[in-house]
């Protein structure tokens, strides 16, 4: 049986929107997590995670004071020391988006003494 001249842009037409659909749930499972709940990024946040179940795609909302902390992503040595180590990606907005990664993903606040004082967490995705 022969095909006609529209035939192959119909194909090409239904892959995309197959492929658009299937994108969209992929975004769709994704939450998103405002970090230290209405209190924000803040001290004592270390705790914030308890209780809650993460997957690798969420989104981690920092909202915070940015003349007065930052965030940064660090790995377990710079959790566990509160240091920051070179090259490490430092958030300055006050309201900050990061995508979490499959794994522990650890964040602390750089500024003197805050991730001492508990301005650190460990979120881990599964």
């Amino acid at each position: 049986m022969a095909q006609g001249r529209g035939s192959g842009a119909m194909v090409v037409v239904a892959a995309v929107l197959v492929l658009c659909v299937l994108l969209q749930a992929q975004v769709a499972e994704s939450a998103v997590f405002t970090v230290g709940d209405r209190g924000g990024w803040s001290f004592n946040t270390n705790t914030w995670t308890n209780g809650k179940r993460f997957k690798a795609g969420d989104v981690l909302v920092f909202k915070y004071d940015s003349t007065a902390h930052n965030v940064v992503a660090v790995n377990a040595a710079g959790y566990k020391g509160c240091s920051a180590p070179r090259g490490a990606k430092v958030y300055t907005s006050g309201n900050d988006r990061v995508t979490l990664a499959r794994g522990t993903n650890y964040f602390i606040c750089s500024i003197p003494g805050h991730c001492q004082a508990g301005m650190k967490i460990a979120v881990t995705a599964a």
